[in-house]
């Protein structure tokens, strides 16, 4: 039986991070994937979906070239190249993977990774299974699309966000169900690409977890495009008899029918934690979660668990973050737990989406005196110039303090400009060091600046 330092079950970006980190670290490392390497981030999630947007976004381009003064006589959109261009993406970023695993002598542990008692790992591939042991064993298996007993997924009409990235043909018409960040990148692509979409949302705003202000921009500007949003409504069946799929909407309203050909559920996130052997081995479990401490210690000794199994917010860089800290800890380095106020949000859509910190509701509710700033991108030259004047950058700060409370922000690009506000409240900068700190004319990033100026009455564009 080989054994090693550490094995990592799961090889996301949490789990590949954990094992290049450990591997650096000098421990003997091996990774268990039954899959590609790179998990659902990078062959079914955050990479292939920007590939799509993207072409959504060029697509788009071409339709107002008249806006910048450009003649383009002729244009069309092939959706089976625009999935290949998407999935020979993610197969270029899954074998960059395999490439660091080499690099840093990390050994594959090809097949469904099974814990057992005794610091132990079962690898099934073919029928055939072998043991390995480790002193350590870290569970990073992710999580999957979540099925409502209201919306059972056939994969065909209704379908999860695994489909909704390689469908054979391009819908005429959609219903996403669900706003959250992967509801709304699908919205924004089928739409750009000419499918006529609907998302209906059971909150009373879409994007819930976002600034109320964020929503109604969002909602403002997917209008526009032509999206229809129905929002504190929830799909009650689904009928997928006949040549497309009929949806039963219940609203405060009372209950309609919406007919598409395809319906999109995207209503979270269920882990991956069953047939693990959790049980067995004696690994606590809540509510679908693993428990773990601050630096992803689970109940037995030598056995760990990060990312979108545990507790913390179910996103590719938090996952790796606390991989980074889960073996920086086992090899006995001082290292900080995880601020989990300080994670930065985005959704790629146009007008893309971006936050950190605490909504203007969340510091009311806890009581703070705030200071808020706002300013829009029509006010921004960058913006005008690239034609991209929707959205705003909106900052708060604590009054008496001038402590960076949140930032939010909707509008071009502004997925890059958001790690300004996290870095900034991770050095505790106040409002006055960000207006101190020259912002380069002309950029998006001076809207950042200029909300901040908002927010003191020393704004001077607006």
């Amino acid at each position: 039986m080989s054994s090693y330092d550490i094995i990592v079950v799961g090889s996301g970006p949490g789990g590949y991070v954990t094992a290049i980190r450990a591997s650096q670290l000098g421990f003997k490392t091996a990774i268990v994937e039954k899959e590609s390497l790179g998990g659902v981030c990078l062959n079914w999630g955050c990479i292939p979906t920007k590939a799509l947007i993207k072409s959504a976004q060029v697509f788009n381009y071409l339709k107002h070239a008249g806006d910048y003064g450009l003649i383009v006589k002729e244009y069309d959109k092939d959706f089976d190249a625009v999935v290949n261009r998407s999935r020979n993406v993610a197969a270029g970023m899954s074998k960059g993977v395999q490439f660091l695993m080499k690099k840093n002598k990390i050994d594959i542990l090809k097949g469904h990774g099974k814990i057992l008692a005794g610091k132990k790992v079962s690898v099934t591939s073919n029928d055939k299974t072998e043991e390995y042991s480790a002193s350590n064993i870290i569970i990073a298996t992710g999580a999957r699309s979540r099925e409502l007993p209201s919306l059972p997924q056939d994969g065909k009409k209704v379908i999860g966000y695994r489909e909704a990235m390689t469908l054979p043909k391009q819908p005429k018409k959609l219903i996403v169900v669900g706003s959250g960040a992967i509801g709304i990148e699908f919205a924004y692509f089928y739409n750009a690409m000419g499918t006529e979409v609907t998302v209906v949302e059971y909150q009373d705003r879409i994007v819930p977890v976002e600034d109320e202000e964020i929503s109604k921009q969002l909602e403002r500007s997917f209008k526009k495009s032509g999206i229809n949003i129905i929002t504190g409504a929830e799909v009650t069946q689904v009928d997928t008899k006949g040549k497309g799929v009929t949806a039963t909407i219940k609203t405060a309203k009372g209950e309609e029918t919406l007919k598409a050909d395809i319906v999109l559920s995207a209503v979270g996130i269920k882990t991956n934690i069953e047939n693990l052997g959790l049980e067995d081995v004696g690994i606590g479990v809540d509510q679908d979660k693993i428990l773990v401490n601050d630096f992803y210690q689970t109940n037995l000794p030598g056995y760990y668990a990060i990312g979108d199994v545990t507790s913390g917010q179910a996103l590719a860089h938090v996952a790796s973050a606390e991989g980074i800290l889960c073996v920086e800890k086992i090899a006995g380095q001082h290292v900080e737990a995880l601020d989990y106020g300080n994670i930065p949000g985005c959704t790629y859509c146009y007008p893309e989406v971006a936050s950190v910190g605490l909504t203007e509701a969340q510091a009311k509710e806890k009581g703070y005196d705030i200071k808020v700033g706002k300013f829009p991108f029509s006010a921004s030259g960058k913006a005008q110039a690239s034609g991209t004047s929707d959205g705003f950058v909106k900052v708060i700060f604590d009054a008496k303090y001038g402590e960076w409370l949140g930032c939010h922000m909707i509008g071009a690009g502004v997925t890059d400009m958001i790690a300004e506000a996290v870095l900034g409240r991770k050095l505790e900068t106040t409002g006055h060091e960000v207006l101190k700190a020259v912002h380069p004319h002309p950029t998006m990033s001076e809207a950042m600046m200029e909300a901040v100026a908002a927010a003191y009455d020393e704004v001077i564009h607006i």
